[in-house]
């Protein structure tokens, strides 16, 4: 126990800044649509699916009709129960490729249209969420065409991206609102490089906005992913956050406080599947990648949305012989599932051995704050390598039970470390499979 607690201080003094490893509980897929048309979900990932504390509002294009149009569709219960189809667009031109958004009660939607003899970018929203809506509006204008666009908002803050050729090389263009979508900016273009720059995802808070897409410059299609801190007056560098010899495309990105959580698909294991990865900081560090999906069939076309630790995710799916829209959630967006005991006054800071240990593959870690605290609860493993993060936040007084999963391990010895105030202290554990 001495010689292991030794080596674990050693490395966790050089390791701590290591970003972390987390394994997040994702529940069964849930079926959407069920017609013999094909329901699609956007091509470019791009945020067909929107939460806001239980509503949850999802949108595709269907040619259910003789013609692409966009279909609308809510939940009011987080995900359990599912309202009936709304279609939104209804004209003789092509309407796809939709994108949705929602901040309180206004559900904003972009999409590309092609009534004007050019694929348009056009938006409505509704400030009702979703029971009724406005009239279109156009927002690009250009002889190119103007296809695959995402939209964000945060507040009254709108932002739309979207892919553009009009300087002959495929690049990615922003537009934003200071209003809920009234009145609309100049276009701002974000990539410049010879490589082509395609299907952008948004998410905004406040005056942080993230945008990632596919690039291809590497010889290989990768996600890329950079930021703005203040609302899109500058943009900071682009980061790579996939590597691999496969095509990785489509990517989607959803924020829920300081955690930026992004989805794409991946053909690395010989067939189109859901890959996950998220920072817990904002954007400065990721963690590993995990798999969403896998079975025979294609999964593709997903997006993803986060509200509060729910995260939800939406894509296409051939499984059935056809296209269709299934739905999977995880609905504490990290690896713990935390309770309050009582809120009865501690006398002093506690990190009791978890239960049971040895574990296989989930285990219980109780703790006691004597006052409201900042609390860091985290495992690592034999070499001081942060394994999980199960805390980071503020917590009042009172006595907490913390559930973790750890299935994403391996077999070994793991350490708990729980900092709170000026209070530390590491416990070992045993993970036997």
């Amino acid at each position: 126990m001495k010689t292991s607690l030794v080596l674990f201080t050693l490395f966790f003094s050089v390791q701590f800044l290591l970003p972390s490893n987390t394994y997040p509980q994702w529940q069964p897929e849930v079926r959407l649509t069920n017609d013999p048309a094909s329901s699609i979900t956007s091509e470019n990932n791009a945020w067909c699916i929107a939460a806001s504390g239980n509503d949850v509002h999802v949108v595709w294009y269907d040619d259910r009709d003789g013609n692409d149009e966009i279909y609308y569709r809510q939940s009011t219960d987080g995900g359990s129960s599912w309202e009936a189809d709304t279609r939104l667009t209804d004209n003789s031109a092509y309407s796809y490729i939709p994108t949705v958004s929602v901040s309180d009660q206004i559900v904003h939607l972009v999409w590309v249209d092609t009534r004007d003899g050019n694929d348009e970018i056009y938006y409505k929203r509704s400030t009702d969420g979703g029971s009724s809506w406005e009239a279109d509006t156009r927002l690009s204008n250009n002889f190119a065409a103007s296809y695959y666009p995402s939209i964000s908002a945060s507040g009254l803050v709108v932002l739309v991206v979207w892919e553009d050729n009009r300087e002959g090389n495929n690049e990615i263009y922003c537009k934003s609102s200071a209003d809920g979508g009234i009145n609309w900016g100049a276009e701002t273009r974000l990539t410049s490089n010879s490589a082509a720059s395609n299907n952008p995802s948004v998410a905004v808070s406040s005056s942080f906005m993230h945008v990632v897409w596919q690039d291809n410059r590497d010889a290989n299609r990768e996600i890329y992913y950079k930021c703005s801190t203040d609302g899109g007056v500058s943009w900071g560098t682009d980061i790579q956050l996939t590597n691999n010899f496969a095509d990785s495309r489509y990517p989607s990105v959803s924020l829920s406080d300081s955690c930026v959580h992004v989805v794409w698909h991946d053909n690395r294991d010989g067939n189109d599947e859901i890959y996950y990865k998220r920072s817990t900081d904002g954007g400065l560090n990721w963690g590993p990648e995990t798999r969403l999906t896998n079975d025979s069939a294609s999964s593709f076309d997903l997006s993803i949305s986060a509200s509060g630790q729910v995260v939800n995710v939406v894509w296409t799916d051939t499984r059935d012989g056809n296209d269709e829209i299934y739905y999977k959630q995880d609905p504490t967006g990290s690896p713990t599932g935390m309770k309050i005991l009582d809120d009865m006054v501690a006398t002093e800071y506690s990190l009791f051995q978890n239960f049971p240990n040895p574990f296989n593959p989930s285990t219980t870690i109780r703790f006691e704050l004597p006052k409201e605290s900042f609390v860091s609860l985290k495992v690592y493993n034999i070499l001081g390598e942060e394994a999980a993060t199960l805390l980071s936040d503020k917590r009042a007084v009172g006595r907490y039970e913390v559930s973790f999963d750890g299935s994403g391990l391996t077999s070994g010895v793991y350490f708990f470390r729980l900092q709170a105030g000026e209070y530390t202290k590491i416990n070992k554990a045993l993970l036997l499979k």
